[in-house]
């Protein structure tokens, strides 16, 4: 009988990036904003119906707001979690818990996806 070879993927070493459909912004205190377009069937129902917008607004927090322009497509969570650390110092701990919750919202949302 074969062994079957199991792949275990280090989570901290993906490579988050940017939905390129995303617009985003940032202002003068360094925010981010994301501008999410709310396509689809059901959201043009809802639109329609109930005047909900055509576009939505993600307001980043402060660690948000740093890590989103580092979203270069090279970067790995575990480098970023470096730069975040280096910026934020104690303040970012529990560091790589907090990076894994917060990239596996984003990529929930499709804000990112990973590089393979």
């Amino acid at each position: 009988m074969a062994k079957k070879e199991i792949k275990v993927e280090n989570y901290l070493e993906k490579i988050p990036v940017r939905n390129e459909n995303i617009q985003w912004k940032q202002d003068d205190e360094n925010k981010v904003t994301l501008e999410i377009e709310n396509t689809g069937f059901f959201n043009t129902v809802a639109q329609k119906i109930f005047k909900k917008p055509k576009v939505s607004y993600v307001h980043l927090d402060e660690n948000g707001s740093f890590l989103w322009p580092l979203l270069d497509g090279e970067k790995s969570i575990l480098t970023l979690g470096v730069l975040v650390k280096e910026h934020f110092g104690e303040k970012a701990e529990p560091l790589y818990e907090r990076l894994a919750k917060y990239f596996q919202i984003l990529e929930s949302y499709k804000f990112i996806e990973f590089k393979d």
